[in-house]
């Protein structure tokens, strides 16, 4: 596994269990949960089972966070360990590196992608540096959530995708679920790393609905692991976050109208980068599109294009192609279907895959093609 920034990989809780207490604990019943429930459970979870977990952000406490995800908090828990602050993103993050600094975890929440923006500076001259600038005596155990992307008809500043900002940055860790399940594991898991994590949380997701047990949450995989959502042979679809739906609606149509059988791995993390399970996949279907919302030039699509053909040339029956949102600042709410990727764009990237060497070969692409 390629950790990309150098920082270690902590497993945390993830709600996981031994397999052997797994096997003799009642099966709690499973019932239709949104992704915002779940990340609401694992900030409840995790205040209740560590006293040094603290949760900040601009209107998280009485009014619950803009998506309610932190509904109930402060009234649970008190305002000392879910906090309302000032309308001021430099100033809560630089209060959460001296919470660190002092043993605490906090967790801030940006309201919205954009809104992090003023927050930068901290993030890159202290949150991702001090942890290698004291030689480790003082980690940075900071979780900053931040609900990001499109598709929720969202004006300027609300509906960026500014992922591969903190992709660039050494010494972050930059996840995002796209289940229910992941929501919960993947927050617990970021809360307990003594790395501190960019939460990005795709807001079009949080009314997701997914049958999960809070009681028993299910197990998921430690950061910096990719999950195979859908098996397939013919391409592989590289995508993570808000995109995923899209890519499995993709999949299904591909197999449906074309006769092609597409494999969708979804990364769950983006730093560290599982490179091992997308060059297992590329290597195994011999093609590759890569879907995103964050814009193409200098986008992440870019660098996993990048290790793909690095890891995977002499596999490849095409190049690897990409399909992104476009080279734009974010547009008004009626043009935003344009804009974000979807099932037709990925299927027209999909026939772009040079399917014709195998005709010429006398076969067809596995599962056939038009």
């Amino acid at each position: 596994m390629s950790t990309a920034t150098g920082a270690s990989v902590n497993a945390g809780t993830g709600g996981e269990a031994a397999p052997a207490a797994e096997a003799r604990r009642p099966q709690a019943a499973r019932k239709p949960s949104t992704m915002a429930q779940a990340l609401n459970r694992a900030l409840r979870d995790s205040l209740a089972e560590d006293p040094s977990v603290h949760v900040l952000g601009e209107d998280v406490g009485a009014l619950g966070g803009v998506f309610r995800v932190t509904d109930g908090l402060t009234k649970e828990f008190g305002e000392d360990r879910c906090t309302d602050t000032p309308l001021a993103e430099a100033g809560i993050l630089g209060t959460a590196v001296g919470m660190a600094m002092y043993g605490l975890r906090p967790v801030v929440e940006m309201q919205f992608d954009a809104f992090a923006y003023p927050a930068f500076e901290q993030l890159v001259s202290h949150v991702s540096r001090m942890r290698n600038r004291t030689r480790g005596r003082l980690p940075m155990p900071i979780t900053v959530r931040v609900p990001y992307g499109g598709g929720i008809g969202g004006v300027e500043h609300h509906s960026d995708s500014s992922e591969a900002y903190y992709m660039a940055t050494p010494g972050l860790h930059v996840v995002t679920p796209a289940t229910v399940a992941d929501a919960y594991g993947l927050l617990r898991r970021s809360i307990a790393s003594d790395d501190p994590v960019l939460f990005l949380e795709p807001k079009r997701l949080y009314w997701s609905k997914a049958d999960w047990s809070p009681e028993q949450p299910e197990s998921v995989p430690e950061i910096g692991r990719a999950c195979v959502r859908r098996a397939g042979t013919s391409a592989t679809l590289v995508t993570y976050g808000p995109s995923l739906p899209v890519c499995m609606e993709a999949a299904e149509a591909a197999a449906r109208d074309e006769g092609w059988d597409l494999e969708v791995v979804d990364l769950r993390s983006l730093v560290p980068f599982d490179e091992e399970t997308v060059v297992e996949s590329v290597r195994r279907t011999g093609r590759a599109v890569v879907v995103h919302e964050s814009a193409g030039f200098a986008g992440p699509g870019g660098e996993l294009a990048a290790r793909i053909g690095e890891r995977c040339f002499h596999y490849l029956e095409a190049p690897v192609l990409r399909v992104s949102g476009f080279d734009i600042p974010y547009p008004p709410p009626m043009l935003e279907k344009h804009h974000l990727p979807d099932v037709d764009r990925i299927l027209d990237a999909v026939s772009r895959l040079q399917w014709e060497s195998e005709w010429r070969a006398g076969g067809t692409p596995e599962g056939g093609v038009r």
